[in-house]
């Protein structure tokens, strides 16, 4: 994979563009730049149905991945798609809905890689 690519699909093909920037393809449609983030979500988040609000939120965002509850306390998750939208999910990571209580969001940005095509809860 290219850091710091676009990846788009134009007649079920993946392309990838070495640009930070939005493109317009051949047809003139505006080709977004695409995000990869994995969050460690900390504080109240077990128990208080903080995954199923995040699987809501992230198809109401439109970005795909997954999120999951951990061992030791912590919620993790995977969104991927446009950055701005991707960036609006982790706003929203950072308050989740009532009773949540977030305290803090650890983030990784990582290459976007386009293996999901859907939201999920994992366990």
């Amino acid at each position: 994979m290219v850091a710091n690519a676009i990846f788009f699909t134009i007649n079920n093909q993946q392309s990838t563009i070495n640009n930070q920037w939005s493109i317009a393809n051949r047809r003139g449609v505006i080709m977004k730049k695409k995000a990869r983030a994995h969050v460690i979500i900390k504080g109240r988040v077990q128990g208080v149905f903080f995954r199923v609000n995040t699987a809501r939120a992230a198809n109401r965002f439109g970005v795909c991945g997954w999120v999951k509850n951990r061992r030791d306390g912590n919620v993790e998750a995977v969104f991927e798609g446009e950055e701005d939208r991707v960036n609006a999910i982790l706003e929203w990571c950072n308050t989740g809905d009532a009773p949540a209580r977030v305290s803090n969001v650890d983030l990784e940005w990582e290459e976007f890689t386009g293996e999901y095509n859907s939201f999920d809860i994992t366990y």
